[in-house]
């Protein structure tokens, strides 16, 4: 099963190949232009190396960091997803970005912190159990303050290896409050399109694909144009 998998969720953008579990090829770009100008372009050209053109049908599986993230770096993701799903023909794999994440880590037994600077002093966070092959979820998607996050994992008493961009900011902190906890290594902490492509390849196994039209970005927070209307207008009340 080929799976062309996208990832523009947060500051890097990805684009990645795979058959099943196995990486064909990945192209990865964090040179400041938006995702809008480097994304098509990447897969475009990826594809074209290896010999797999758009048209010729060869991909089986669309797939797509859907969240949570940046908003406008999920909605250039999701928007190219159902382009290409709607063109194709082709189901399509709505991924969490957290689950993402972890998937890079899945060979290291343990537990797994994600963790996305949501700013505010909060995190887009999810943990998971590594058994050095598979992960298991242990809580959802969510927006969460870096404290609260440490009191739940002191309650844990087990090491957390941090992934994320939020990694650093959580280290510093929990190593303040007397957390056991280390940072993934930096080839391995940030989002990829092969973690994308391998939560997707789940998703195809267990047949919970979606179809283009039923793509939708996972803020799992309101954007600070819509908390700053509801403060508005709480405010007049």
């Amino acid at each position: 099963m080929k799976i062309l998998a996208l990832e523009s969720s947060a500051i890097a953008c990805s684009v990645a190949l795979c058959e099943d579990d196995h990486l064909i090829a990945q192209s990865f770009q964090n040179n400041g232009l938006t995702h809008s100008v480097t994304l098509m372009p990447m897969c475009e050209d990826m594809l074209k190396n290896c010999g797999v053109p758009l048209a010729m049908g060869e991909i089986d599986v669309i797939a797509v960091a859907a969240g949570p993230g940046s908003f406008t770096g999920l909605r250039i993701g999701v928007s190219a997803a159902k382009g290409l799903g709607w063109g194709m023909e082709r189901p399509c794999a709505k991924v969490s970005t957290l689950e993402a994440m972890a998937w890079n880590l899945a060979l290291w037994p343990g537990e797994l912190c994600c963790v996305m600077d949501a700013r505010r002093n909060q995190v887009y966070n999810a943990r998971f159990h590594s058994d050095g092959e598979r992960i298991e979820r242990l809580c959802p998607d969510r927006a969460i303050s870096v404290e609260e996050l440490g009191q739940e994992l002191k309650n844990s008493r087990k090491e957390q290896i941090l992934v994320g961009d939020g990694a650093q900011l959580c280290y510093n902190q929990f190593i303040k409050m007397g957390l056991s906890v280390r940072m993934a290594p930096p080839n391995l902490r940030y989002q990829s399109a092969w973690g994308v492509a391998r939560a997707a390849l789940e998703q195809a196994r267990s047949g919970s694909l979606v179809t283009a039209g039923e793509l939708v970005p996972e803020y799992h927070r309101l954007s600070q144009a819509e908390r700053e209307r509801l403060e508005r207008e709480q405010s007049k009340k």
